[in-house]
């Protein structure tokens, strides 16, 4: 059987490579933590500048409201105004 001799030195050079390729996968996963948080912090404000805009142009529904209850009487004006075009026509481009 062979038996592996490790020396003090050995020892801590195992121990030392073995720190550094934790240290280095420790500073990766920190830029990836970095960039990801630097692109939510940009999806956010986009999302807060896309947002400003939506409530602007949806400030003026609650007025539609009150467009329901008239739409009857808008009918019945178009009704009349299309008989006074027809009354002005009546005649015209004909024969």
């Amino acid at each position: 059987m062979i038996e592996l001799a490790l020396t003090n030195h050995g020892a801590w050079g195992i121990a030392l490579i073995i720190g550094v390729v934790a240290a280095l996968a420790v500073a990766a996963l920190l830029l990836v933590l970095i960039r990801t948080t630097t692109s939510i912090r940009n999806s956010a404000h986009s999302l807060l500048e896309v947002a400003g805009q939506v409530a602007g142009n949806t400030a003026n529904i609650p007025q539609l409201e009150a467009t329901a209850p008239v739409l009857g009487q808008i009918v019945e004006e178009a009704v009349v105004q299309d008989g006074y075009m027809n009354a002005l026509t009546d005649g015209f481009g004909g024969a």
